[in-house]
């Protein structure tokens, strides 16, 4: 498992004139445990006007903050809470960024006054497709209501007869709202997306909470849309959610173009990577070297890995900047290894686009490979650090090496889906646009295939001897 290492340090605390010395410890998002020095003692709810400390050579002042007991944890005499700007101190530790939890409320006039710039047409649209679906929810949820008291599996036979009737006729529903919202933002800026995107939102936000799915994108737990639950809800592709009507506002956005497009470029790579194994057995005894980046939970890996024979051909290096996705490979991995009774050669980075692009010498730091592949991370990179990164990756690939990177195509018909709905946005491409970020190496021999939605492209690219 990888964890990330427990956040100690010296601090102080003031209280009128007095500063008084502790040591810290992160707790949660909102305390820290605490331990008095020098003899010091606080009575139970005892008020601090600050808390003191030095943080990358830089000194932190936050409070005010109170004092609450509690049974010792390994020496520490108590909790430290804020009392009045509420600061979420998994980022400022973690992330390096120093926020306040009521931090929104700041810009809330600004949020309430954003309401005026909604076009008419957008604005009855919203306000109809509300209606319509107050109507839908109440339906399906007297219908759950009449069958709640009946065993188990007559009230998933009964939730399953009503999803392949009626609730595949609303599914159809939302198809076509869909497409006569498309209609109405046909012509608009990206300003304008971003404006009516929010305020569909914020309309809408009671049908988008009832949907697992579109929770996660929006709410984004781990600070991005397509973390590695999001993923597994992709792949799984199933009715989710604590009703009927939640279940189908999940299933509709896991069947749309998009997501089948995530599902299928995780076959492509796992032809891919057969592809390679087939061809490198006859003429190497050696063990072929695979780098993911941005791997998430790397459930490919499994659909490569069949036999202990497969085990044996590969080495892969696992990378990405989410701590909880790469622990959630090991343990897959793991499991993986029980079932075929045999070692599986990895290697888990915790490392950042940023590591990738202060590196001068990358190829030093983590090898050179004969295979990398990257299925989503460069639909979040602009052109230039898509370009610098897709450089960088090309250094560490051996001579008649194969590199597989994923982006989403400009055409992709989820698009405004995702980003209205989903909070999702990414940054799109066109084949040529794709194909340019590696117009600087002249040696490199590229070209486009398209997964069968037309929505995802992998620019495909093997290097030459200079």
């Amino acid at each position: 498992m990888i964890d990330r290492e427990p956040i100690k340090f010296a601090a102080h605390l003031i209280q009128g004139e007095e500063k008084i010395s502790i040591e810290a410890k992160y707790a949660s998002k909102f305390s820290l445990l605490i331990r008095f020095l020098n003899g010091h003692k606080a009575d139970p709810g005892s008020e601090f006007s600050k808390l003191v400390f030095s943080k990358n050579g830089e000194e932190i002042k936050i409070g005010p903050c109170q004092y609450i007991t509690e049974p010792k944890k390994n020496g520490y005499q108590g909790r430290i809470v804020f009392s009045q700007d509420v600061y979420d101190l998994n980022s400022l530790f973690f992330e390096d960024k120093l926020e306040k939890l009521q931090a929104e409320f700041f810009n809330l006039p600004l949020i309430l006054a954003h309401k005026d710039d909604i076009e008419k047409c957008f604005r009855e649209y919203t306000a109809n497709l509300n209606y319509d679906l107050n109507v839908y929810k109440n339906l399906f949820d007297c219908l759950d209501a009449r069958y709640a008291d009946e065993p188990e599996v007559i009230k998933q036979h009964v939730q399953d007869a009503i999803i392949e009737t009626e609730g595949r006729k609303f599914m159809t529903f939302l198809d076509e709202k869909l497409e006569e919202f498309e209609d109405i933002i046909i012509n608009y800026s990206k300003k304008d997306h971003e404006r009516h995107g929010y305020y569909l939102r914020k309309q809408l936000w009671t049908f988008i909470m009832c949907s697992p799915f579109m929770t996660r994108t929006n709410l984004k737990p781990r600070g991005y849309s397509g973390d590695s639950v999001m993923m597994k809800m992709i792949y799984d592709n199933k009715y989710e959610g604590n009703s009927t009507f939640g279940k189908l506002m999940h299933k509709h956005p896991s069947e749309h173009p998009a997501a089948q497009a995530v599902r299928n470029r995780r076959d492509i790579i796992t032809k891919m990577l057969s592809k390679v194994k087939s061809t490198d057995m006859k003429t190497s005894s050696k063990k072929i070297k695979v780098l993911s980046v941005a791997c998430g939970p790397a459930f490919e890996i499994q659909d490569v890995l069949t036999t202990a024979e497969d085990c044996s051909r590969f080495h892969f290096t696992l990378l990405d900047q989410d701590a909880t996705a790469l622990s959630e490979a090991a343990s897959q991995l793991t499991q993986l290894e029980k079932k075929l009774g045999t070692k599986i050669e990895v290697e888990f980075l915790n490392e950042s686009v940023r590591t990738m692009l202060t590196t001068p010498k990358l190829d030093k730091m983590w090898g050179q490979f004969d295979y990398i592949y990257s299925m989503g991370l460069f639909d979040y990179l602009t052109t230039p650090v898509a370009k610098a990164v897709i450089e960088k990756l090309y250094q560490t690939l051996n001579i008649g090496g194969k590199m597989a990177i994923g982006n989403f195509h400009i055409s992709n018909p989820s698009r405004f889906y995702m980003e209205y709905w989903l909070d999702w946005v990414l940054y799109y491409r066109t084949e040529h646009e794709f194909i340019d970020l590696l117009k600087n190496v002249p040696s490199a021999g590229t070209k486009v295939l398209f997964e069968d939605t037309g929505s995802q492209m992998f620019l495909q690219v093997r290097k030459y001897d200079n």
